[in-house]
């Protein structure tokens, strides 16, 4: 396929067949190469037909976009890419049947697209183009046709998993599960973050805080300016080191590589951090301590146990049924089964 071959949002639409689950997608964003990821190429698949969009071209993709807000697709591991189309074009469509869900109900240890299609059609996709560019222009021969088998076999595959799952009776516990991998990640995309509270923030105190909102912040607006992805400034390991050596008064390395005018910039987010008041210091999150109880491990053990059970007699991976923080807050009493689980989980557990 050449870059000629790019379809028109437009007349494809107008080929697109009605019908759920007729219709398959994928997206390919730049998160690796730019600050503010955009979705750079659309792989639309139905029938035997793949057709390529470029939402980066002079062409409106708003046909298609309007086309999914009413559409029933199917997509492989689409957490990532509702997030994409929520803070793209403001949706996800009402319907999307996740092969990835199909297969851990199906059992399956190794999930991955590539993985199931080596399974079901012996076919070994490459991954060459996994972490490239896409926002560049033109594409490459090798990662078009990358993007052309990314959903070359996804219909064939979703049509080979709803069979199996109507054979096992668990169509619905599907169609359930992905119905609510989608408010899960409707309800995450709406929730006010502290995007500056990163991984290993928790076991800082407030003295520590401060310095990391204020270095995240600068490592953020450097970021963008540049208008790359925030670890190429730095890593997140970097910053808490950074925040925890700079709460104790203690000097930190700035790297050799960091340009000048990039490290005043770093110096006088240190200065404002410093200059903040107590008061205003940022809190640590609450955490709910829980004394040893062995009444509470009993009865934790007791269910853990009856799930594993469940889920060595159906031939899947326990926490599909039900992680373990989540059996602990209901054993805590800190939550309601029906809060926590989807129904056919419920009902396999017990619970009313």
């Amino acid at each position: 396929m050449t870059q000629n071959h790019y379809s028109d949002p437009a007349q494809l639409v107008d080929r697109l067949p009605n019908g759920p689950g007729l219709v398959g997608l994928d997206l390919e964003a730049d998160s690796l190469y730019r600050h503010s990821e955009r979705i750079c190429l659309i792989q639309v698949c139905y029938g035997d037909e793949v057709a390529l969009v470029d939402p980066l071209a002079d062409n409106s993709v708003a046909p298609l976009s309007g086309w999914l807000k009413s559409a029933s697709i199917w997509m492989h591991g689409a957490d990532y890419d509702m997030s994409l189309m929520i803070r793209e074009w403001g949706f996800v469509p009402p319907m999307l049947f996740d092969t990835q869900i199909a297969a851990q109900l199906l059992g399956h240890q190794r999930f991955g697209y590539a993985s199931l299609v080596e399974a079901y059609f012996e076919v070994e996709l490459s991954k060459s183009s996994q972490k490239a560019d896409w926002g560049k222009r033109p594409l490459s021969e090798k990662m078009l046709e990358y993007a052309i088998n990314d959903v070359r076999y996804l219909l064939p595959l979703a049509a080979q998993v709803e069979a199996r799952l109507r054979e096992l009776g668990r169509y619905d516990w599907f169609v359930e599960s992905c119905e609510g991998a989608q408010r899960r990640v409707l309800a995450r995309e709406s929730e006010v973050k502290e995007s500056w509270r990163i991984g290993g923030s928790g076991k800082l105190r407030p003295e520590g805080l401060v310095f990391l909102r204020e270095l995240w912040n600068w490592r953020d607006q450097e970021a963008a300016a540049w208008n790359r992805p925030s670890f190429m400034i730095t890593g997140n390991k970097q910053l808490i080191e950074w925040a925890e050596r700079l709460s104790q008064n203690l000097e930190i390395r700035i790297p050799p590589k960091l340009r000048s005018d990039r490290q005043e910039r770093l110096e006088k987010a240190i200065e404002v951090a410093q200059g903040i008041p107590e008061s205003e210091w940022p809190k640590r999150p609450a955490r709910e301590r829980r004394k040893r109880n062995p009444l509470f491990e009993k009865s934790l053990k007791e269910l853990m146990d009856r799930r594993n059970s469940i889920a060595h007699d159906l031939g899947i991976d326990p926490s599909v049924i039900a992680s373990r923080p989540i059996l602990e807050q209901i054993v805590g009493e800190r939550a309601k089964a029906k809060n926590l689980l989807l129904k056919w989980q419920c009902s396999l557990l017990d619970f009313e």
